[in-house]
């Protein structure tokens, strides 16, 4: 096993899925587990070694949501700011997913229940999630006409 001298941080993929029919809304799930468990967040998880990030965010959409997403993810952005996770240094890859209608969807894995939200009605999200999804949305916004 190599050894690197620098300290290297807990990689993340998550994703902001919208649905566009009635919205947009936003695919959330409530937390099973600590922290923030009960809280809202977005979908993902923890990239496996090995494991593309693009991958790890498709198979923590559909383990946490029963949604498996085949579409075409675009990168909302790179998030690591310092304590945005009690658990440490986390860098999270976000993705985008763009649905033309909401799918019926549920909780899993470690999420407790999933549903769709009113973009401009969120409840509280854990984590820096609100930040995420606001820039979600900025890119939705953009890359119309």
């Amino acid at each position: 096993m190599h050894h690197y001298d620098f300290p290297r941080p807990a990689f993340t993929a998550d994703v902001v899925a919208l649905a566009l029919d009635d919205g947009p809304r936003v695919l959330l799930i409530r937390r099973g587990n600590p922290p923030f468990a009960g809280q809202w967040a977005l979908p993902g998880g923890f990239v496996d070694e090995g494991e593309r990030p693009e991958d790890a965010a498709r198979r923590e959409l559909a383990e946490e949501t029963g949604l498996a997403h085949d579409g075409p993810l675009d990168l909302v952005g790179v998030y690591g700011e310092p304590g945005r996770d009690p658990r440490g240094w986390t860098v999270s890859a976000v993705y985008l997913a763009v649905l033309a209608h909401e799918v019926p969807v549920g909780g899993g894995d470690d999420a407790a229940e999933a549903g769709w939200f009113p973009a401009d009605a969120l409840p509280p999200l854990a984590f820096d999630h609100h930040v995420i999804v606001g820039d979600a949305l900025a890119v939705l916004h953009r890359g119309r006409p």
